[in-house]
C-alpha cells in the first residue's frame, strides 16, 4: 500500500478515532491502547474532530476527580457513520494501527 498523505492520514485518523469512540473505545488511554499513537496526537485528533463538523463532547464520570470519563460522538455532521463502520478495517490498515 502506497504512503498515505499528510492531508489523508490526518482525514483518517479522525475518521477512525471517532469511529472508536462510537463503538466504546472512548478515553484517551483506550485510544492509546487500541492504535498505539502517542497521548498527544490522541488529544490532538479528538480536539480535531471539530473541523470535520464532528461534534464530540466529553462527559465527566459521576464522582469523579479531575478529568475521568469518556468521550461520546453526539452528530457526526456531513460523514457517514455507516460508511466509516463498513471501512473501518481499510481505515485501520492504512494508518498503519496494530492489528
Amino acid at each position: 500500500m502506497p504512503a498515505l498523505s499528510k492531508t489523508k492520514s490526518s482525514f483518517y485518523r479522525r475518521l477512525y478515532v471517532a469511529y472508536l469512540i462510537e463503538q466504546g473505545v472512548a478515553s484517551v488511554p483506550a485510544l492509546i491502547e487500541a492504535t498505539g499513537m502517542p497521548r498527544r496526537t490522541a488529544q490532538d485528533t479528538i480536539a480535531s474532530l471539530a473541523e470535520l463538523d464532528i461534534e464530540c463532547v466529553f462527559t465527566k464520570g459521576e464522582g469523579e476527580r479531575h478529568n475521568i470519563g469518556r468521550y461520546q460522538i453526539r452528530d457526526w455532521g456531513a460523514i457517514n457513520p455507516s460508511w466509516v463502520a463498513t471501512h473501518a478495517e481499510r481505515l485501520k490498515q492504512a494508518l498503519g494501527y496494530a492489528v
